[in-house]
């Protein structure tokens, strides 16, 4: 059928993509860095860098949004070899959902074994304030509950199990690392965990829905990283995710407040430096031995 050659092809093209990229970088990465919306300074920590634009990579798909540079940049942390996203693909983007996730696929054929990934989420959980730092301990999927999940369509075993468990996606002991690399840094006061809910944007949420996904638990909602997640697991890297909190979402009618993306990319270049700080500190700290990867 179209699917079976599909889907074959879909391998073949990833490996292409990654065979490509190895043959361009010395840089054999073991972690991969996702950068969020204003968070691209990241990859600006990694020395000896190797960096390629989105549309110089042969059947790479390409950022459409202000704020994500559109660049996966090679190079080390100390030592440790990495690679990074700055710039990340959207479902609001108008992409396939195999595309927005592909990313995860090149970084398991360059030999990735955690990804840390990053986003702008707004905070519903009324505890937290604006330049919050929200650890991502569990998600809801939402564009998942309507039948949109990266793994849709027929599975390749060369990739993982058809069905993949999703209790642990959210790897506890590098939970519990940032927790620990944070309380050491200082950052206890803006350090949280919570869990993070996915909707498909690019329209921000109305007041009705922020109160029912407050009622469901959750603690902060955007727009990317959960499909991210499920591939990542399929195919057995570890994943650690944290959400900047970059407005608070508007609960009640008689407030005079509204979202917008210019306040997102404002507070992530307040709180951006902190954030690099913890996520790089963490990296030098990764053993990617047996126990770790």
């Amino acid at each position: 059928t179209f699917y079976d050659s599909d889907e074959v092809h879909f391998y073949e093209e990833c490996r292409a993509i990654a065979d490509w990229l190895l043959t361009q970088t010395a840089v054999r990465p073991l972690v991969g860095i996702v950068c969020g919306s204003g968070l691209g300074g990241l990859a600006d920590l990694l020395k000896d860098q190797v960096a390629f634009n989105y549309r110089d990579i042969p059947n790479f798909p390409q950022s459409t949004v202000h704020g994500h540079a559109g660049r996966l940049v090679f190079g080390t942390l100390k030592g440790r070899p990495c690679v990074c996203m700055q710039g990340r693909f959207h479902l609001y983007e108008g992409y396939p959902i195999q595309k927005i996730t592909l990313p995860m696929r090149i970084f398991k054929m360059l030999g990735v074994k955690t990804v840390i990934l990053t986003n702008a989420a707004g905070g519903l959980n009324q505890d937290f304030k604006v330049g919050d730092i929200m650890i991502i301990k569990d998600h809801l999927n939402m564009p998942g509950f309507a039948g949109n999940n990266p793994l849709t369509g027929p599975n390749d075993e060369r990739f993982g199990v058809r069905f993949p468990c999703m209790s642990d996606a959210y790897d506890r002991e590098l939970l519990q690392m940032a927790m620990d690399v944070g309380s050491e840094l200082g950052y206890s006061d803006f350090l949280r965990e919570g869990v993070y809910c996915a909707l498909g944007g690019p329209s921000f949420e109305t007041i009705a829905e922020c109160r029912m996904l407050h009622k469901l638990g959750v603690d902060a909602v955007g727009m990317s990283t959960v499909h991210e997640v499920i591939v990542a697991r399929h195919c057995g890297m570890r994943v650690f995710a944290l959400s900047l909190i970059t407005n608070q979402a508007v609960m009640d009618y008689d407030s005079e407040e509204k979202a917008n993306h210019n306040e997102v990319l404002q507070t992530a270049k307040q709180r951006a430096q902190q954030l690099e700080k913890l996520v790089s500190t963490m990296v030098i700290r990764m053993k990617h031995n047996n126990n770790y990867s």
